[in-house]
């Protein structure tokens, strides 16, 4: 052995190991997961308080696994949604398998809860943090929708007087023409032989007619003669006639 070994300079280094590290789980690996879960505590017969609990679980994450990408894939809330497809809830329902049926359900073996009970606060807890995740990816998505409509509000907003603001220099088309609907004041339709001119203000045109009994019915005096030399002129008066007369 000569000097360099006592220094380490003649030993030939040696590899280091080569550490391999898993590959993350895809959309398809943790479906089949909770499938595999599943199909575990049904073929356990668990008790139906169980199952019940676990599908609350598995639904979760089924619906949080196409929106993993919303969480990043280094984020503390994907690897629990991966870790309880594909480790948290096998072993929970593994462990409660394993155990027999009358000890798992009667025995306590922890501060006086007995292993089904157990197994049933697990449930509840992995299903309120799946509850959380599945909420906050939401809320996430939520509130972006809400920050793009304020955009939208304050780009394209409606003003006081309701009409789009286009801008102070935008230009609005004309109002319809003459084919349109026409502005102001109606004018009175003009007389024709079935529409006559209305009589001209006053009274003096109505004389009463012959009633015995009450000689105020009001009639048009019958003048030819005045018509036909002045038309637009109203006819005379013709003296009262009836109890009017007498009076």
């Amino acid at each position: 052995m000569g000097i360099g070994d006592w220094f380490g300079l003649g030993k030939k280094k040696e590899p280091e190991p080569i550490i391999e590290v898993p590959a993350a789980p895809t959309s398809e690996s943790l479906a089949a997961a909770l499938d595999s879960v599943e199909a575990m505590a049904a073929a356990g017969r668990v008790p139906p308080m169980v199952m019940a609990r676990l599908k609350r679980v598995t639904n979760l994450v089924r619906a949080t696994i196409p929106r993993l990408d919303s969480l990043g894939g280094g984020s503390a809330s994907a690897y629990n949604v991966m870790a309880t497809a594909t480790d948290y809830l096998p072993g929970a329902i593994g462990g409660y398998l394993r155990l027999p049926r009358d000890w798992a359900d009667t025995r306590p073996v922890d501060r006086g809860k007995t292993s089904l009970l157990i197994l049933i606060d697990q449930l509840d807890l992995l299903g309120a943090t799946m509850d959380k995740v599945y909420d906050a990816i939401n809320r996430a998505d939520a509130e972006a929708l809400v920050v793009h409509g304020r955009f939208l509000q304050e780009k394209f907003g409606t003003p006081a007087g309701g009409e789009l603001g286009l801008g102070a220099g935008a230009i609005t088309p004309p109002m319809p023409g003459a084919g349109g609907m026409p502005s102001g004041p109606l004018a009175p339709p003009a007389p024709s032989a079935s529409r006559p001119a209305p009589p001209p203000p006053g009274d003096d045109w109505l004389i009463p007619d012959h009633d015995p009994d009450t000689g105020d019915i009001p009639h048009l005096a019958a003048n030819p003669t005045a018509a036909q030399s002045n038309p637009s002129q109203p006819p005379p008066l013709t003296p009262p006639t009836g109890r009017d007369a007498r009076s």
